[in-house]
């Protein structure tokens, strides 16, 4: 499913006139809608990690997260549950990409 996720990437890409960072915010919002829809899951449930993977599956954690932290707190929720969901992701993607820009040279 991961597959197909990409490649309909690289279709939109080759075909439409967006951007890599739009393709980029289409696809976390796009995750975040069907999360919201209740049809992402079904998506997951089918695919496991093939479609958790992709950045639509960011869009799906954050809705997820902010959803059920909604369900638990009301709106104070909407906005922690995101972080409560993602805060270990990012922050180990943050820590690894600067541990590697460190230890990496370079090319002038």
């Amino acid at each position: 499913m991961g597959g197909a996720i990409c490649a309909l990437g690289q279709v939109l890409l080759d075909t439409s006139k967006l951007s890599p960072p739009h393709m980029l915010v289409a696809f976390v919002v796009a995750g975040a809608i069907l999360s919201g829809l209740g049809i992402y899951d079904k998506l997951v449930d089918f695919a496991g990690a093939g479609a958790l993977i992709p950045v639509s599956g960011f869009g799906h954690s954050i809705a997820r997260g902010s959803l059920m932290e909604a369900q638990r707190l009301g709106v104070v929720g909407l906005f922690t549950g995101a972080l409560e969901f993602t805060g270990l992701g990012v922050t180990t993607a943050v820590f690894f990409g600067t541990v590697i820009a460190l230890a990496a040279t370079p090319k002038p």
